[in-house]
């Protein structure tokens, strides 16, 4: 008992030495600063030998931990175990007001076009400030420079380079990538099996980005060898606070990306933004965006065309799956021109998804103008027969009969770089136009 005791009271000091000098490359803090010179007191004459075993000892306990809350949780959403579908979600605005930072200029706001959970305050010096309502705020660094004196405890230290992160954030990887910034990610959650975005595949093969564990069951170990100056996590980590907990316990800043609250498809993709500010990749960032938010501006001159289009997958039990009329999807759907078939759902939950039976979806969808099927959280369809294998009764939709039966693969959700192209296809889609060479929304015979 006296040794564990031991080993937890050294755990403890080196945590709060690591609250000291944790921060992206080797610099800043992680919110509060006057626990240094007690920490490194505490700490001296502490072998790396015993740092070793006190990790490993609390991070197995709280490893198991997390694995029983995982367990639980992708049991009640099975359908989509590693998506944020069935996670509530809420109406968050992010200020448009900067703080007072003693010490700091205010320069301005970056503008955003479609976001409104975020907001990028920039302040002289290249100093900026990440405000995310519900997650905090995260005051960026620029390299050789230090914070401002007299911070506020609340505020999150970045000091820049911003370059050993840890991405749970699955559908923001794309976004990192899409502005050369994925030598940022030191750490991922997922092996490079489960990644749709080449850059991160590349790296992961050439030992640049490094699995460390699931956002559930992370390798804290790791994360400290790795000197991991932030957690980059989905709403996903809201269904394992455990975990969250432990690695703010480690020194380790979490944010969590909220994009998937945007109610705009181009705000979700506008998120860049935020990621450019962290990683010192603004400029690339505002080109990316504007680039993608061309291709679908385009499209609001023309008028919408009727089409109807069911986008669904079948769950393990029998059940239809669609997506809440203001969920990203739909509204992509309504941007090119098509009209959701569900669009019209009366439902007061907050999740992002709808589960309701065979019956009922047949009787709203069976006339829908096309049928596209979500292979993203399920089995992509690799024929109609696929889909007549999940219910015959499939065999008497219009869309079916007509062959106007399509997929969206596996990468749908993690390609969030590419939103335009997705908006393109459907209206591709809804008004006859060649989907021979799209993408994302492939043709099914």
């Amino acid at each position: 008992m006296k040794h564990k005791f031991s080993i937890f009271t050294s755990f403890l000091a080196l945590l709060l030495a690591a609250v000291l000098v944790s921060g992206c490359g080797g610099g800043g803090n992680a919110g509060n600063t006057e626990q240094g010179s007690t920490a490194s007191e505490a700490v001296s004459g502490n072998t790396s030998e015993t740092k070793s075993e006190a990790v490993s000892e609390t991070a197995s306990e709280s490893k198991s931990e997390a694995a029983e809350t995982a367990a639980a949780s992708e049991t009640a959403h099975s359908s989509a175990p590693e998506s944020e579908s069935d996670i509530p979600t809420e109406t968050i605005v992010a200020p448009d007001e900067a703080p007072v930072i003693e010490g700091l200029t205010f320069v301005e706001k970056t503008p955003l076009k479609y976001a409104k959970c975020f907001a990028v305050f920039r302040y002289e010096g290249g100093y900026s400030l990440v405000d995310i309502p519900t997650v905090g705020q995260f005051l960026v660094v620029p390299e050789g420079k230090d914070a401002p004196e007299g911070l506020a405890e609340d505020i999150v230290v970045l000091q820049q380079p911003v370059n050993t992160i840890y991405m749970a954030a699955t559908s923001s990887m794309a976004l990192v990538a899409a502005i050369d910034g994925i030598d940022s990610i030191r750490l991922s959650s997922l092996q490079a099996s489960g990644w749709y975005v080449q850059e991160a595949i590349d790296a992961m093969n050439e030992g640049r980005m490094l699995f460390s564990g699931k956002y559930s069951e992370p390798d804290y170990e790791m994360m400290i060898d790795e000197n991991c100056c932030l957690a980059i996590e989905s709403r996903m980590i809201y269904h394992t606070p455990k975990v969250m907990e432990m690695i703010q316990d480690l020194g380790i800043p979490v944010l969590v990306d909220i994009s998937s609250n945007e109610d705009n498809p181009l705000g979700r993709t506008e998120w860049v933004k935020m990621y450019g500010a962290l990683i010192g990749k603004e400029a690339e960032a505002e080109a990316f965006f504007d680039n993608q938010a061309s291709m679908v501006e385009e499209l609001q001159e023309f008028e919408n065309t009727g089409k109807t289009i069911a986008f669904f997958n079948i769950n393990a039990d029998g059940s239809a799956v669609i997506r809440t009329p203001t969920d990203y999807v739909p509204k992509m759907i309504d941007m090119a021109g098509g009209v959701y078939m569900f669009a019209d759902y009366d439902t007061n939950v907050t999740s992002s998804t709808i589960h309701i039976s065979m019956e009922e979806f047949y009787a709203k969808a069976i006339d829908a103008d096309y049928i596209v099927y979500n292979g993203s959280i399920v089995q992509p369809l690799t024929s109609v027969q696929d889909l007549l294998a999940l219910d015959p009764l499939f065999a008497d939709f219009k869309a079916v009969k007509e062959g106007n039966v399509y997929t969206v693969g596996r990468d749908f959700y993690q390609a969030t770089d590419d939103t335009g192209t997705m908006i393109r296809e459907f209206y591709e889609l809804v008004t006859g136009g060649d989907m021979s060479q799209a993408k994302y929304i492939t043709h099914v015979e």
